[in-house]
């Protein structure tokens, strides 16, 4: 276990740095997108309303009341979340094709570490799970810091108030990334390990197999994909509507564990008998 822990804390010393400036930009960008967004709001306001063209009321009959709603679904607040998002996704990638790629191919040395081989995979793995829920974290703290900075600017008379939970509900490009209970947590974030460990043991078949592993990896990817979702497509097509809600959530749960549990031997077993130092 030391080992493995040992294994997850290097790997996040690889990617501190970019992840500090993933950090960094989406601070400065989101509050940046507050001060723009009431300010141009207010802007808007004074001029229709204290040239004498408007009263109050006129003015937030035509434009309505501002609510952070309105910053949340602004590039400055959405655009680094994408980023970050795009960042983690080339990260799963990239954070087994450097140690290949890199000086001195740095896997063969990780492998021949006295340590289960497995313990590389599952740190890697722990690894992009841990940084993604940082990232989420970090908006959750954000979030009623820059509602509070949005109050201050904006005032009580041409605001609409939002609670956090509304906030985050009201991202439609990145609802899955708030769960509104622990059940939605534990579904959606259990889906994105279960992605994870399926494009990680896709990566292996590849480095395995090379040009025949492509197209493997690929057809594992699409096979596992298809074992998750088979509860649905029975459920729509030859099953038509023949299991309750409740079944079904269990079904899938079923077939997600399979396929992580899949992934991970199917990975454990590349890993000791396909890959050679």
């Amino acid at each position: 276990m030391s080992r493995y822990l040992k294994l997850v804390n290097f790997e996040l010393n690889r990617f501190i740095k970019i992840y500090m400036v993933l950090i960094g930009i989406t601070i400065v960008s989101q509050i940046t997108g507050v001060f723009i967004s009431a300010r141009r709001y207010l802007s808007i306001a004074s001029e229709k309303t204290q040239g004498g063209s408007m009263s109050i009321d006129e003015f937030l009959n035509q434009y309505g009341f501002m609510s952070f709603a309105d910053v949340a679904r602004s590039l400055w607040f959405e655009g680094p979340i994408f980023l970050c998002v795009i960042s983690l996704l080339i990260y799963m990638f990239f954070i087994w094709y450097r140690d290949w790629f890199g000086k001195n191919t740095f896997i063969y040395r990780l492998l021949m570490l006295p340590t289960a081989r497995i313990n590389v995979f599952l740190a890697k793995a722990t690894t992009i799970f841990m940084l993604v829920l940082g990232l989420i974290a970090l908006q959750l703290v954000l979030i009623p810091i820059e509602n509070y900075l949005y109050q201050w600017m904006v005032p009580v008379d041409f605001r609409t108030d939002m609670p956090v939970q509304d906030i985050t509900s009201s991202l439609r490009n990145f609802y899955f990334m708030f769960p509104q209970s622990f059940t939605e947590f534990m579904i959606i974030y259990g889906i994105g390990l279960m992605a994870v460990c399926v494009v990680f043991t896709a990566i292996l078949i590849e480095r395995s197999y090379r040009w025949k592993g492509i197209i493997v990896g690929i057809l594992y990817g699409a096979a596992a994909l298809l074992l998750f979702f088979l509860p649905v497509i029975l459920q729509e097509t030859i099953l038509y509507q023949f299991f309750y809600p409740m079944e079904l959530f269990v079904l899938q749960l079923v077939t997600g564990i399979i396929v992580l549990t899949l992934s991970i031997v199917v990975s454990h077993f590349l890993l000791t008998k396909k890959i050679r130092i």
